[in-house]
């Protein structure tokens, strides 16, 4: 029987499903244990600079994904799905496991230094993950790519439900064995995929050859564009769920990592109507609609100061990330199919790269607003307790109402996108 005569695209579906749910428990429980880390193993290193480190330990995941699709997307049918996935799962699993003992393993800054390397190797597994399923999936569905992609990123967030639910839950848990929990679907989706027979990319199929997908950028000058949005939007989605457990969850007097279950709730639903949304704004209205909608959610999260008013400001907000992930993702690849993995992998390098690079600026905003309100950086040494949260709970104000000029850019960038579209379509 031939390779072809042996895919099963709902299997291959469900493997992809499983491995994005996993890579999205794993960043949930990153960002649920993120406290503890900055508060037991890096705030005795440098107090003052703890949030930024913090940040910048988050923020390496980000690194290793977006290397991860730069690097292997283009080589996705010379390296082989099955072998992504399940070095995917190796990823993860040895990526978890040095984080959760760092701790054993070095002091100071060394001791930074693994927990920066153990979340990077989680960020290359999460890469290799998505290096994988999205042309997967746009092979497998050449006709439907906007729906099934926004199906199939409907995962991402019940995997970060389960990794927030969990870190909410079992808060009396130790933190390294609540991480370790990432370990099990990571395992289940490698050994799936060990076993499963897939197929060669859109790109591969239709003939186009190696060298004209890597030409259809200098063709096509226009996916910069798309480049750079891609770099705000994710910045506008992703920073925000990473920070929102350690900024806002004593201010508002709730778990922060609540706030990202609730929002990851509603997306899951949510993506599961995207193809009706699209039916009627298209891609691009629909991004503008979500980049107006994240705007007005940040700001309102910057001014939150109770249970409900970061309800409100996180509902607000979901509805404006919920869709632009996936809807960049097709887009690109409804609009630059010639481009193939590389261009798709290029999309995900541009969001994961824009949140490495974001977090630890918002954890420099966010010490440098600590330090100026409480009047420099040896007065702010000298707080504690209510005094010290306080300056805390304005400090996390100041993120969030900084991240919010990210969405307004974009409102920019897809009017004129949209507006141009809509000339173009009249006229013809």
């Amino acid at each position: 029987m031939s390779e072809v005569k042996k895919i099963n695209p709902r299997r291959l579906f469900w493997i992809g499903v499983l491995g994005l749910f996993s890579a999205a428990v794993n960043t949930s429980l990153r960002a649920g244990v993120a406290a503890h880390i900055k508060e037991q193993w890096l705030a005795p290193i440098d107090p003052i600079h703890a949030g930024e480190m913090t940040g910048a330990a988050l923020g390496a995941s980000f690194l290793g994904f977006s290397l991860t699709l730069f690097i292997a997307s283009p080589f996705l049918d010379l390296i082989g799905m099955r072998r992504m996935l399940v070095g995917a799962a190796v990823c993860l699993i040895g990526g978890t496991l040095l984080v959760t003992n760092a701790g054993s393993l070095g002091e100071g800054m060394a001791l930074f230094h693994l927990v920066w390397i153990g979340m990077m190797l989680c960020g290359i597994g999460w890469g290799a993950v998505e290096a994988t399923i999205n042309p997967m999936t746009t092979a497998l569905y050449p006709d439907d790519k906007t729906s099934r992609l926004n199906m199939l990123h409907a995962w991402w967030p019940a995997g970060l439900i389960v990794g927030g639910l969990a870190s909410a839950l079992l808060g009396n848990v130790d933190w390294r064995v609540l991480l370790g929990l990432s370990i099990v679907p990571a395992l289940a989706f490698g050994v799936l995929a060990a076993g499963a027979h897939f197929p060669p990319t859109e790109r591969a199929a239709s003939g186009i050859s190696m060298r004209d997908m890597f030409l259809e950028i200098l063709r096509r000058p226009s996916f910069l564009l798309w480049f750079g949005a891609m770099f705000l939007t994710a910045a506008s989605e992703l920073a925000p769920g990473q920070w929102v457990d350690v900024a806002l969850s004593h201010r508002v007097g709730m778990r922060g990592i609540l706030l990202l279950v609730y929002v990851s709730g509603m997306m899951f639903i949510l993506r599961h109507f995207a193809g009706t949304l699209v039916h009627r704004l298209g891609n691009v209205g629909l991004l503008w609609c979500s980049s107006l909608l994240a705007g007005i959610g940040l700001l309102l999260l910057s001014q939150a100061e109770s249970p409900m008013g970061a309800i409100l400001a996180a509902t607000v907000w979901g509805f404006g990330v919920c869709f632009m992930w996936p809807t960049m993702m097709a887009s690109v690849a409804e609009r630059y199919p010639r481009g193939g993995a590389f261009m798709i992998g290029l999309m995900g390098t541009a969001g994961s790269l824009s949140s490495y690079l974001v977090l630890p600026q918002l954890g420099a905003v966010y010490d440098g607003a600590k330090i100026d309100l409480a009047g420099g950086a040896e007065a702010l040494a000298q707080l504690a307790g209510d005094a010290l949260a306080r300056i805390e709970d304005q400090a996390a104000s100041a993120s969030f109402a900084t991240l919010a000029i990210l969405p307004a850019v974009l409102l920019v960038v897809f009017g004129g996108i949209w507006l141009k579209e809509r000339k173009r379509a009249v006229n013809a």
